[in-house]
């Protein structure tokens, strides 16, 4: 895994994007080839048990998926050893729909005003 957006100027790094690659049922999914398209993170340091953060992407073909990373009492959590937890990261394959859930839940209203509009209808 390779680091994106690194300046050796810390005040200029707003965010480092990792670069992940993974197969998942014969489909590739890169995050150097998708589209970033939007991020949440929940605030907490990276040593936090509970730090999250996700960045949803859809691929040039037009699936969607997560690149995760979190602590060990997130959904990205990697066991280690027999009864220990600890931070993980991976890529989630998502349908359209779990997608545009993934940005409801998070609040990226403009987000699914352009990528969902097909999926949403006036209350």
């Amino acid at each position: 895994m390779r680091a994106i957006g690194r300046t050796n100027d810390y005040r200029q790094l707003s965010k480092v994007y990792f670069i992940m690659k993974k197969i998942i049922d014969g489909k590739r999914y890169d995050t150097e080839t998708a589209t970033h398209i939007a991020n949440f993170d929940n605030g907490l340091s990276r040593g936090d048990f509970r730090w999250l953060d996700e960045d949803l992407y859809q691929t040039p073909k037009g699936n969607w998926f997560i690149h995760g990373t979190g602590g060990a009492m997130t959904s990205w959590r990697e066991a280690e050893g027999q009864n220990s937890w600890a931070g993980g990261e991976g890529i989630r394959p998502l349908t359209a729909e779990e997608a545009r859930e993934w940005c409801e839940c998070f609040g990226k209203t403009k987000v699914i005003e352009t990528y969902f509009a097909d999926q949403i209808e006036d209350a």
